[in-house]
């Protein structure tokens, strides 16, 4: 599996010069052509980070070239990235960290009542004088799930 390389991306002022693209003014966000629909000097270009928007209201903007790429092109991420060069591909696996799938927050909160519900039942038979080792087990693992559960929501 290869690796996008945000670094690798084209400098925005030359990715759309050479797009055929020309700039009507100087500064941080110019005007130029919407090729999307269109329409003449209705394009707004950040040159700094390629960001692009038309405001004659046809729908198009994205945050870089990479997203104009795929849309200009109706390309997937990876086939944009690649045509950018941006995209090394080794053909091993990715070895970098997984990004974690994130945990809805209801099923974080129901996690969480169901550990506390173990830990109340615990502690509730230690008041009653029936705590056993397998009761401190289980109240410890439970309160160490609350806890990251609580780092998780946080996260």
């Amino acid at each position: 599996m290869g690796e996008f390389v945000r670094d690798l991306l084209p400098e925005p002022v030359s990715y759309y010069e050479s797009a055929g693209l020309a700039f009507q003014q100087r500064g941080k966000w110019r005007t130029t052509r919407c090729e999307f629909h269109g329409g003449s000097d209705s394009m707004r270009i950040n040159t700094e980070t390629g960001a692009f928007i038309c405001m004659a209201g046809c729908g198009a903007r994205g945050g870089d070239v990479l997203a104009y790429q795929m849309a200009k092109h109706g390309l997937p991420f990876v086939d944009a990235a690649k045509a950018l060069g941006a995209y090394r591909d080794d053909g091993k696996p990715h070895r970098g960290p997984a990004r974690p799938t994130p945990i809805p927050a209801r099923d974080l909160l129901q996690s969480a009542a169901g550990e506390l519900m173990l830990c109340a039942m615990v502690l509730s038979d230690a008041l009653a004088g029936k705590f056993s080792d397998d009761d401190y087990d289980r109240y410890r693992d439970a309160a160490g799930r609350v806890i990251y559960i609580a780092g998780v929501a946080n996260a």
